[in-house]
Protein backbone atom coordinates (compact mmCIF):
# COMPACT_ATOMS: atom_id res chain seq x y z
CA UNK A 1 0.00 0.00 0.00
CA UNK A 2 1.50 3.31 -1.15
CA UNK A 3 0.09 6.61 0.07
CA UNK A 4 1.21 10.21 0.08
CA UNK A 5 2.61 11.08 3.52
CA UNK A 6 0.27 13.29 5.52
CA UNK A 7 1.79 16.14 7.57
CA UNK A 8 5.34 15.06 6.68
CA UNK A 9 6.98 17.68 8.92
CA UNK A 10 5.18 16.71 12.15
CA UNK A 11 7.87 15.51 14.62
CA UNK A 12 7.21 11.98 15.89
CA UNK A 13 8.79 9.90 18.62
CA UNK A 14 7.93 6.25 18.09
CA UNK A 15 7.77 5.07 21.72
CA UNK A 16 7.18 1.38 21.14
CA UNK A 17 9.01 -0.85 18.70
CA UNK A 18 11.00 -4.08 18.81
CA UNK A 19 14.21 -5.43 17.33
CA UNK A 20 14.74 -9.16 17.03
CA UNK A 21 16.07 -12.10 15.09
CA UNK A 22 13.64 -14.98 15.49
CA UNK A 23 14.99 -17.13 12.68
CA UNK A 24 16.80 -19.50 15.04
CA UNK A 25 13.79 -19.70 17.37
CA UNK A 26 10.99 -20.44 14.90
CA UNK A 27 11.93 -24.12 14.37
CA UNK A 28 11.52 -24.64 18.12
CA UNK A 29 7.76 -24.09 17.87
CA UNK A 30 5.81 -27.16 16.70
CA UNK A 31 3.58 -27.12 13.66
CA UNK A 32 0.91 -26.02 13.21
CA UNK A 33 2.03 -22.77 14.78
CA UNK A 34 -0.46 -20.52 16.53
CA UNK A 35 -1.67 -17.66 14.33
CA UNK A 36 0.04 -15.06 16.54
CA UNK A 37 3.40 -16.66 15.84
CA UNK A 38 2.60 -16.95 12.16
CA UNK A 39 2.08 -13.18 11.98
CA UNK A 40 5.72 -12.75 13.00
CA UNK A 41 7.22 -15.10 10.41
CA UNK A 42 7.37 -12.46 7.63
CA UNK A 43 9.38 -10.21 9.97
CA UNK A 44 11.44 -12.87 11.74
CA UNK A 45 14.51 -10.72 11.12
CA UNK A 46 13.99 -7.10 12.17
CA UNK A 47 17.06 -5.24 13.33
CA UNK A 48 18.68 -1.86 12.67
CA UNK A 49 18.53 -1.93 8.88
CA UNK A 50 14.88 -2.96 8.67
CA UNK A 51 13.68 -0.48 11.29
CA UNK A 52 15.81 2.33 9.87
CA UNK A 53 14.23 1.73 6.47
CA UNK A 54 10.76 2.03 8.01
CA UNK A 55 11.42 5.20 10.02
CA UNK A 56 12.95 6.91 6.98
CA UNK A 57 10.04 6.03 4.68
CA UNK A 58 8.45 9.47 4.78
CA UNK A 59 7.21 10.48 8.23
CA UNK A 60 9.36 12.73 10.42
CA UNK A 61 10.48 10.20 13.04
CA UNK A 62 12.96 12.05 15.25
CA UNK A 63 13.55 9.33 17.87
CA UNK A 64 12.31 6.00 19.16
CA UNK A 65 12.01 3.94 22.33
CA UNK A 66 12.85 0.24 22.20
CA UNK A 67 10.46 -2.15 23.93
CA UNK A 68 11.64 -5.51 25.28
CA UNK A 69 10.68 -8.59 23.30
CA UNK A 70 12.83 -11.42 24.67
CA UNK A 71 15.45 -11.06 21.94
CA UNK A 72 19.25 -11.23 22.14
CA UNK A 73 19.25 -12.68 25.66
CA UNK A 74 22.64 -13.85 26.91
CA UNK A 75 22.26 -17.26 28.56
CA UNK A 76 25.83 -17.06 29.88
CA UNK A 77 24.62 -14.49 32.43
CA UNK A 78 22.26 -16.98 34.09
CA UNK A 79 18.48 -17.20 34.11
CA UNK A 80 17.73 -14.01 36.05
CA UNK A 81 20.30 -11.82 34.30
CA UNK A 82 20.01 -13.08 30.72
CA UNK A 83 17.72 -10.13 29.70
CA UNK A 84 20.74 -7.87 30.22
CA UNK A 85 22.00 -9.17 26.86
CA UNK A 86 19.03 -7.61 25.10
CA UNK A 87 19.73 -4.19 26.63
CA UNK A 88 23.41 -4.45 25.74
CA UNK A 89 22.52 -5.21 22.13
CA UNK A 90 20.00 -2.38 21.85
CA UNK A 91 22.37 0.10 23.47
CA UNK A 92 24.79 -0.73 20.65
CA UNK A 93 22.07 -0.05 18.08
CA UNK A 94 21.39 3.28 19.79
CA UNK A 95 25.07 4.17 19.67
CA UNK A 96 25.16 3.32 15.96
CA UNK A 97 22.21 5.61 15.33
CA UNK A 98 23.64 8.39 17.52
CA UNK A 99 26.81 8.43 15.40
CA UNK A 100 24.95 10.56 12.89
CA UNK A 101 26.10 8.39 10.01
CA UNK A 102 22.53 7.26 9.32
CA UNK A 103 20.73 10.58 9.61
CA UNK A 104 19.31 12.69 12.41
CA UNK A 105 16.81 10.16 13.81
CA UNK A 106 17.85 8.87 17.23
CA UNK A 107 16.79 5.23 17.29
CA UNK A 108 16.46 3.60 20.72
CA UNK A 109 17.05 6.89 22.54
CA UNK A 110 15.19 5.20 25.39
CA UNK A 111 15.33 1.50 26.24
CA UNK A 112 12.74 -0.57 28.12
CA UNK A 113 14.07 -3.97 29.11
CA UNK A 114 12.71 -6.99 30.95
CA UNK A 115 13.21 -8.33 34.45
CA UNK A 116 11.25 -11.09 36.16
CA UNK A 117 9.43 -9.22 38.90
CA UNK A 118 8.29 -12.50 40.48
CA UNK A 119 11.83 -12.72 41.87
CA UNK A 120 10.58 -10.31 44.49
CA UNK A 121 13.09 -7.98 46.11
CA UNK A 122 15.93 -10.01 44.56
CA UNK A 123 15.04 -8.44 41.20
CA UNK A 124 16.79 -5.30 42.40
CA UNK A 125 20.13 -6.77 41.34
CA UNK A 126 18.74 -7.42 37.84
CA UNK A 127 17.41 -3.88 37.56
CA UNK A 128 20.79 -2.50 38.56
CA UNK A 129 22.52 -4.67 35.96
CA UNK A 130 20.10 -3.49 33.27
CA UNK A 131 20.78 0.11 34.17
CA UNK A 132 24.53 -0.50 34.10
CA UNK A 133 24.25 -2.00 30.61
CA UNK A 134 22.81 1.26 29.22
CA UNK A 135 23.28 3.94 31.89
CA UNK A 136 22.21 6.83 29.67
CA UNK A 137 19.30 5.13 27.93
CA UNK A 138 17.69 2.49 30.17
CA UNK A 139 14.38 3.75 31.53
CA UNK A 140 12.33 0.86 32.90
CA UNK A 141 10.92 -2.59 32.29
CA UNK A 142 8.00 -4.41 30.82
CA UNK A 143 6.83 -7.65 32.37
CA UNK A 144 3.92 -8.65 30.18
CA UNK A 145 0.87 -10.10 31.90
CA UNK A 146 -1.32 -11.01 28.91
CA UNK A 147 -3.59 -13.95 29.75
CA UNK A 148 -7.03 -15.20 28.83
CA UNK A 149 -9.05 -18.29 29.73
CA UNK A 150 -9.15 -19.05 26.01
CA UNK A 151 -5.62 -20.23 25.09
CA UNK A 152 -6.33 -19.59 21.41
CA UNK A 153 -6.32 -15.83 21.95
CA UNK A 154 -2.52 -15.68 22.10
CA UNK A 155 -1.24 -19.21 22.04
CA UNK A 156 0.32 -20.90 25.06
CA UNK A 157 3.91 -19.66 24.46
CA UNK A 158 2.76 -16.07 24.95
CA UNK A 159 0.36 -16.43 27.86
CA UNK A 160 1.46 -15.11 31.25
CA UNK A 161 0.08 -16.63 34.47
CA UNK A 162 -3.44 -15.44 35.36
CA UNK A 163 -3.64 -12.34 37.58
CA UNK A 164 0.13 -11.88 37.46
CA UNK A 165 -0.10 -8.18 38.36
CA UNK A 166 -1.97 -9.02 41.57
CA UNK A 167 0.59 -11.63 42.69
CA UNK A 168 2.29 -10.85 46.01
CA UNK A 169 5.78 -11.77 44.84
CA UNK A 170 5.34 -9.78 41.63
CA UNK A 171 4.38 -6.71 43.63
CA UNK A 172 7.35 -7.18 45.91
CA UNK A 173 9.51 -6.98 42.80
CA UNK A 174 7.45 -4.10 41.38
CA UNK A 175 8.29 -2.06 44.48
CA UNK A 176 11.94 -2.17 43.44
CA UNK A 177 11.10 -0.04 40.39
CA UNK A 178 9.96 2.82 42.57
CA UNK A 179 13.17 2.75 44.57
CA UNK A 180 15.07 3.37 41.34
CA UNK A 181 12.69 5.85 39.66
CA UNK A 182 12.04 3.38 36.85
CA UNK A 183 8.88 3.12 34.76
CA UNK A 184 6.71 0.11 33.99
CA UNK A 185 5.04 -0.85 30.71
CA UNK A 186 1.96 -3.06 31.09
CA UNK A 187 0.85 -5.32 28.28
CA UNK A 188 -2.36 -7.13 29.10
CA UNK A 189 -5.55 -8.06 27.24
CA UNK A 190 -8.74 -6.02 27.43
CA UNK A 191 -10.50 -8.08 30.15
CA UNK A 192 -7.43 -7.58 32.38
CA UNK A 193 -7.50 -3.78 32.52
CA UNK A 194 -8.87 -3.97 36.10
CA UNK A 195 -5.60 -5.68 37.09
CA UNK A 196 -3.67 -2.62 35.91
CA UNK A 197 -6.09 -0.32 37.74
CA UNK A 198 -5.45 -2.23 40.96
CA UNK A 199 -1.68 -2.16 40.41
CA UNK A 200 -1.65 1.57 39.68
CA UNK A 201 -3.61 2.33 42.84
CA UNK A 202 -1.29 0.16 44.92
CA UNK A 203 1.78 2.02 43.57
CA UNK A 204 0.59 5.58 42.87
CA UNK A 205 4.13 6.99 42.62
CA UNK A 206 5.40 4.57 39.97
CA UNK A 207 4.88 5.68 36.34
CA UNK A 208 2.91 3.05 34.40
CA UNK A 209 2.14 2.92 30.69
CA UNK A 210 -0.75 0.85 29.37
CA UNK A 211 0.34 -0.57 26.03
CA UNK A 212 -1.84 -0.94 22.93
CA UNK A 213 -5.03 0.77 24.18
CA UNK A 214 -5.40 -2.21 26.52
CA UNK A 215 -5.52 -4.68 23.56
CA UNK A 216 -9.19 -4.94 22.54
CA UNK A 217 -9.92 -8.50 21.43
CA UNK A 218 -11.64 -9.68 18.28
CA UNK A 219 -10.19 -13.14 17.66
CA UNK A 220 -10.73 -16.70 18.89
CA UNK A 221 -13.66 -16.75 21.36
CA UNK A 222 -13.93 -12.95 21.01
CA UNK A 223 -14.53 -13.16 17.26
CA UNK A 224 -17.24 -10.71 16.24
CA UNK A 225 -17.58 -9.29 19.78
CA UNK A 226 -15.73 -5.98 19.52
CA UNK A 227 -18.92 -3.94 19.46
CA UNK A 228 -20.46 -6.03 22.25
CA UNK A 229 -17.46 -5.45 24.54
CA UNK A 230 -16.76 -1.81 23.65
CA UNK A 231 -18.66 -0.28 26.59
CA UNK A 232 -16.89 -2.55 29.08
CA UNK A 233 -13.53 -1.68 27.54
CA UNK A 234 -14.24 2.07 27.50
CA UNK A 235 -15.50 2.04 31.10
CA UNK A 236 -12.31 0.37 32.27
CA UNK A 237 -10.19 2.81 30.25
CA UNK A 238 -11.89 5.77 31.91
CA UNK A 239 -11.44 4.20 35.34
CA UNK A 240 -7.76 3.60 34.66
CA UNK A 241 -7.37 7.21 33.51
CA UNK A 242 -8.38 8.32 37.02
CA UNK A 243 -4.99 6.94 38.15
CA UNK A 244 -2.73 9.90 37.44
CA UNK A 245 0.45 7.83 37.36
CA UNK A 246 -0.77 6.04 34.21
CA UNK A 247 -0.36 7.02 30.57
CA UNK A 248 -1.65 5.15 27.52
CA UNK A 249 -0.12 4.13 24.20
CA UNK A 250 -2.34 4.63 21.19
CA UNK A 251 -1.67 1.76 18.84
CA UNK A 252 -1.28 -1.98 18.74
CA UNK A 253 -4.66 -2.16 17.05
CA UNK A 254 -3.20 -3.72 13.89
CA UNK A 255 -2.33 -6.90 15.82
CA UNK A 256 -4.33 -9.88 14.61
CA UNK A 257 -5.79 -10.31 18.13
CA UNK A 258 -7.77 -7.10 17.66
CA UNK A 259 -9.16 -8.08 14.24
CA UNK A 260 -8.87 -4.49 12.98
CA UNK A 261 -8.29 -5.56 10.16
CA UNK A 262 -9.15 -9.23 10.22
CA UNK A 263 -6.73 -10.10 7.45
CA UNK A 264 -2.98 -9.55 7.06
CA UNK A 265 -0.05 -9.29 7.15
CA UNK A 266 0.31 -5.78 5.68
CA UNK A 267 -3.14 -6.47 4.38
CA UNK A 268 -3.22 -3.62 1.91
CA UNK A 269 -5.74 -1.64 3.95
CA UNK A 270 -5.50 2.08 3.41
CA UNK A 271 -5.32 4.66 6.17
CA UNK A 272 -8.90 5.83 5.58
CA UNK A 273 -10.24 2.33 6.19
CA UNK A 274 -8.04 1.78 9.24
CA UNK A 275 -8.95 5.17 10.70
CA UNK A 276 -12.61 4.18 10.72
CA UNK A 277 -11.78 0.95 12.58
CA UNK A 278 -9.43 2.50 15.15
CA UNK A 279 -11.00 5.89 15.72
CA UNK A 280 -13.49 4.86 18.46
CA UNK A 281 -10.70 3.30 20.52
CA UNK A 282 -8.12 6.02 20.03
CA UNK A 283 -10.53 8.89 20.57
CA UNK A 284 -11.88 7.26 23.74
CA UNK A 285 -8.33 6.94 25.11
CA UNK A 286 -7.47 10.54 24.26
CA UNK A 287 -10.69 11.82 25.83
CA UNK A 288 -10.05 9.79 28.98
CA UNK A 289 -6.35 10.48 29.48
CA UNK A 290 -5.88 13.78 27.64
CA UNK A 291 -3.11 14.45 25.11
CA UNK A 292 -0.50 14.99 27.84
CA UNK A 293 -0.95 11.38 29.00
CA UNK A 294 -1.34 9.68 25.63
CA UNK A 295 1.19 8.81 22.92
CA UNK A 296 0.96 7.21 19.50
CA UNK A 297 3.06 4.07 18.94
CA UNK A 298 3.93 1.89 15.96
CA UNK A 299 4.31 -1.44 17.80
CA UNK A 300 6.47 -2.42 14.86
CA UNK A 301 7.08 -4.90 13.41
CA UNK A 302 4.12 -6.68 15.10
CA UNK A 303 1.59 -4.22 13.67
CA UNK A 304 2.92 -4.84 10.19
CA UNK A 305 0.20 -7.51 10.24
CA UNK A 306 -2.33 -4.83 9.34
CA UNK A 307 -0.44 -1.77 8.11
CA UNK A 308 2.79 -0.66 6.53
CA UNK A 309 4.77 1.89 8.54
CA UNK A 310 3.77 4.88 6.37
CA UNK A 311 0.10 3.86 6.35
CA UNK A 312 0.13 3.32 10.12
CA UNK A 313 1.16 6.91 10.86
CA UNK A 314 -1.13 8.27 8.14
CA UNK A 315 -3.97 6.51 9.96
CA UNK A 316 -3.15 8.22 13.24
CA UNK A 317 -2.87 11.59 11.50
CA UNK A 318 -6.30 11.16 9.92
CA UNK A 319 -7.78 10.50 13.36
CA UNK A 320 -6.18 13.66 14.79
CA UNK A 321 -6.83 15.88 11.77
CA UNK A 322 -8.92 18.30 13.85
CA UNK A 323 -6.57 18.41 16.85
CA UNK A 324 -4.68 21.60 17.66
CA UNK A 325 -0.96 21.97 17.01
CA UNK A 326 -0.28 21.74 20.75
CA UNK A 327 -2.39 18.58 21.10
CA UNK A 328 -0.55 16.98 18.20
CA UNK A 329 2.81 17.91 19.72
CA UNK A 330 1.82 16.09 22.90
CA UNK A 331 0.37 13.01 21.21
CA UNK A 332 3.17 12.50 18.70
CA UNK A 333 6.25 13.45 20.71
CA UNK A 334 5.97 15.41 23.97
CA UNK A 335 4.23 12.78 26.10
CA UNK A 336 6.68 10.09 25.01
CA UNK A 337 9.68 12.36 25.58
CA UNK A 338 8.53 13.21 29.08
CA UNK A 339 7.49 9.69 30.14
CA UNK A 340 10.71 8.09 28.91
CA UNK A 341 12.91 11.05 29.92
CA UNK A 342 14.34 11.70 26.46
CA UNK A 343 13.31 15.33 26.15
CA UNK A 344 16.74 16.19 24.74
CA UNK A 345 15.58 14.80 21.37
CA UNK A 346 13.05 17.64 21.15
CA UNK A 347 15.73 20.33 21.35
Amino acid sequence: MTEAILEPDLPIIDPHHHLWDLRAMLPMFPEPRHRFLETLVPVAHYTFEQFHADVTSGHNIIASVFMECGAFYNAAYGEALKPVGEVEYVNGVAARSASGLYGDTRLCAGIVGHADLTLGSAVGDVLDALKAAAPNRFRGIRHQGAWDADPDVLGSPFHAPPELYRDTKFREGFAELGKRAMSFDAWILEPQIPDVIDLARAFPDTPICLDHCGTPLGNASYDGRLEERFDTWSGNIRELASCHNVVVKLGGLAMHNCAMPERGPAAGCGSEELAQLWKPYIETCIEAFGPERAMFESNYPVDRWGATYPVLWNTFKRITADASADEKAALYSRTAARFYDIEEVLA
